[in-house]
């Protein structure tokens, strides 16, 4: 029997980044919260000691338990799902500050055509330049109604970066300066000059100096240990939730931390969400908490599950094409090039999560795709992240896996290769999507989150032309040797790839095609929000957390709107949809 706890005002499901955000923004307005978090407590002190990258890197210490929860996988529905039992193409996270304490720091925001790129293709290149099995859709905000909160979310990180004429425009410089140049990217900057391109130093999470946020949070200047994804930061130099915003909530008193909290339901009741039900994991005690606002700020699947498995929202038939929840998952195409020397030796060990430099020409519609066979492209980058001696060991393609000739191909290019990679765009196709798998549960009995997800011919043809662009840079900058990534038949959940699952629970101007406004609350259902990279329409070619970190403090601002207008955001929303 489940005890039903005091009604709080605001609840939130999950505390990284979205829901430190949302917890502070809403407690200095003085609204009480409660943050859910199942995972366990952790703060800089916990990472102080010997850097162990099998611990983090290769057992996966920061990581969901599988044997608890995990997803069911297949290629296509006509296939019957299987569990993921080992992590792999990503890394589902748990515990408080969630992806933000093991991430990289890249912290890019995603371009106006973004936002609006069904009307911009559709202007640009016709109704029918992908196919009808793609679904193409706009966000229902622009880029410039989304700027200040770009900003807003990186004054908060204390973002190092610089600007670039190809990327999304800015109205403020960024908070902090670039970090530091180093041989390998100023031989990818100039390899991209002499190809009339526009290279830049990658935005950066990992500060280049010490920094004191609008909250008075400080975090400091980065080491370029090379120990961030995957890691927790000792330095406290990783601009991350436990830094910054869960310690702002937490110091107006209005703001209360439960982690072990691991949430299986949302209460839904006369068209209102009423609270949730979560299990105490250390006790194996059940709870309702009630509370005026609920709002979903886990991660991409389990914000999608939460809702199926409460029976909210419509979930979506690839058949019919008709439903919203489980709709337009999206992953990453990941083209790129790597780049072997016969002479030059690189001291790759060195370097941070977002330590690097990129080019935006074919980002985007940057780039004119009036007779290429996609739309979109990607960030192109060489990043120097740390290569950490486990996990590395580089060699030509044509290497037997063992042996004489492995061993000295092994030691001779352990300082000699490069790479250039690339962060493609996903479009949305009606197979791919988030569904409750009918033969699977977690270990409360639940349902476990089915993904059924393969490669498309629009992967296909972008994952071609951006790798050849890879390659030429790669040429370039002076590689004797240039070895193009492939994209394999089908899409596998073995290899690691990259954690940048979106969609399932989008945004959109329209109740019949998107789940939520662009408050990121339900049409639905109005005191229940869901915030995050779930929100996604499509997968753009960065990395999601500048966007998500955005669409959180856009969240926070509706949902105090909300509260001080008596529950009239929906109409606030409506009208402006029909003005």
């Amino acid at each position: 029997m489940a005890t039903t706890l005091d009604k709080v005002e605001v609840v939130t499901v999950g505390v990284g980044w979205t829901g430190g955000i949302i917890a502070a923004e809403l407690a200095k307005q003085g609204v009480q919260v409660v943050g859910l978090e199942r995972g366990k407590a952790r703060s800089t002190e916990d990472f102080q000691h010997i850097h162990d990258e099998y611990r983090y890197a290769i057992r996966y210490e920061l990581m969901q338990d599988l044997s608890r929860e995990t997803i069911t996988f297949r290629n296509h529905r006509d296939e019957r799902a299987l569990p993921m039992r080992q992590l792999g193409s990503f890394l589902l996270g748990e515990g408080l500050g969630g992806a933000g304490v093991h991430w990289n720091g890249q912290t890019y925001r995603f371009l106006p055509y973004d936002l609006q790129i069904k009307t911009m293709t559709e202007e640009k290149y016709g109704k029918n330049k992908l196919g009808e099995d793609y679904i193409l859709q706009d966000w229902g905000i622009s880029y410039e109604e989304l700027e200040p909160y770009f900003y807003k979310f990186e004054q908060t990180a204390g973002i190092s970066g610089e600007d670039n004429k190809n990327s999304a425009p800015r109205e403020n410089d960024y908070p902090t300066p670039p970090m530091k140049e180093t041989p390998i990217t100023k031989r990818f900057k100039d390899a991209a000059k002499n190809l009339k391109l526009s290279p830049y130093h990658m935005p950066s999470g990992n500060l280049s100096e010490n920094y004191e946020n609008p909250d008075g949070q400080t975090i400091n200047q980065c080491q370029y240990c090379g120990f961030c994804e995957r890691f927790g930061c000792e330095y406290g130099a990783k601009s991350s939730p436990n830094v910054t915003v869960i310690p702002t909530a937490e110091k107006t008193g209005k703001f209360e931390l439960r982690t072990h909290a691991n949430v299986t339901e949302v209460i839904y009741e006369g068209g209102k969400a009423t609270g949730v039900k979560y299990i105490d994991l250390q006790t194996g005690e059940e709870f309702i908490q009630p509370a005026d606002i609920v709002v979903l700020t886990s991660y991409v699947m389990n914000n999608v599950r939460l809702l199926l498995n409460s029976g909210i929202g419509r979930p979506y038939d690839p058949e019919s094409r008709t439903g919203v929840i489980g709709k337009n998952y999206c992953y990453q195409i990941l083209p790129g090039a790597t780049g072997f020397f016969e002479e030059e030796k690189f001291n790759t060990y060195m370097g941070a999560g977002s330590l690097g430099a990129s080019v935006d020409d074919y980002n985007g519609d940057n780039f004119d795709h009036s007779n290429l066979d996609f739309i979109h492209g990607g960030v192109i980058a060489i990043t120097q992240t740390g290569k950490r001696p486990i996990n590395n060991n580089t060699a030509p393609n044509d290497t037997p896996n063992w042996g004489k000739e492995f061993k000295s191909q092994s030691i001779k290019y352990y300082h000699r290769n490069l790479a250039v990679g690339v962060q493609g765009a996903s479009i949305p196709h009606r197979n791919n999507y988030l569904s409750l798998d009918p033969e699977y549960e977690d270990i409360f009995g639940y349902p476990l989150l089915r993904l059924t997800y393969d490669y498309t011919e629009q992967d296909r043809n972008l994952h071609n032309y951006l790798t050849e662009k890879s390659a030429e840079i790669m040429k370039e900058m002076g590689a004797s040797r240039v070895e193009p990534r492939e994209i394999s038949d089908h899409y596998s959940i073995v290899p690691y790839q990259t954690t940048h699952n979106t969609g399932g629970v989008i945004m959109g101007g329209d109740p019949e095609t998107s789940a939520v406004n662009n408050y990121s609350q339900m049409w639905d259902v109005e005191n229940l929000f869901v915030v995050g990279a779930s929100a996604f329409a499509h997968n753009g070619g960065y990395n999601p957390t500048g966007t998500v970190g955005a669409l959180a403090y856009r969240a926070a601002e509706g949902i105090l709107k909300y509260r001080e207008e008596s529950g009239q955001l929906v109409k606030i929303v409506n009208d402006r949809k029909h003005a």
